[in-house]
């Protein structure tokens, strides 16, 4: 970890000047740490509770990474994990993206998309999806396009749209 010192009024005050991001694949001990993460974004938040409620909880997501279907990277900000994505190799979803608001704009997200985006390509998967609000004022809808993304028309009950990215 970079540091600088400034000193003021007769004290040394210590700043971090540049962060020690760490990108890796999801391990089985991150699980926990990714409902965390889940419930604490700024936007399209989701309680362990809530996500139970739809069949997501902290065992169906390990028997899926061990089943390999589902696998995941995770960047950590010293030992906290502040961001993570995964993809279900079966389908080429992009299952979930989410990045705590302080830091959102560094370009965790892209990084970690892109990395899924990678392994699904590298299984085969034909067609990469993702659902996504189609609502203008949220960060995603304006983030996955940037990026590629198109919308195809489909939308779930929900009301998510579905966005391919195209090769």
């Amino acid at each position: 970890m970079g540091l600088g010192h400034t000193l003021t009024t007769g004290r040394t005050i210590w700043v971090k000047v540049n962060m020690d991001l760490v990108f890796r694949e999801t391990l089985p001990s991150d699980i926990e740490g990714l409902f965390s993460v889940r419930a604490r974004t700024r936007e399209n938040a989701f309680s362990k509770e809530m996500l139970a409620s739809i069949g997501i909880t902290p065992e169906s997501i390990a028997e899926q990474m061990a089943s390999g279907r589902m696998k995941g990277w995770v960047c950590v900000d010293s030992s906290s994990l502040v961001g993570f994505c995964n993809g279900d190799a079966e389908t080429g979803e992009v299952l979930v993206l989410a990045v705590l608001s302080g830091y959102e704009g560094r370009g965790i997200g892209r990084r970690l998309l892109s990395r899924v985006v990678e392994w699904l390509r590298s299984v085969g998967s034909d067609t990469i999806w993702l659902a996504a609000s189609p609502d203008k004022s949220m960060r995603a809808h304006g983030f996955y396009r940037s990026l590629g993304w198109r919308p195809t028309g489909e939308t779930l009950p929900n009301g998510d749209q579905i966005l391919i990215l195209e090769p």
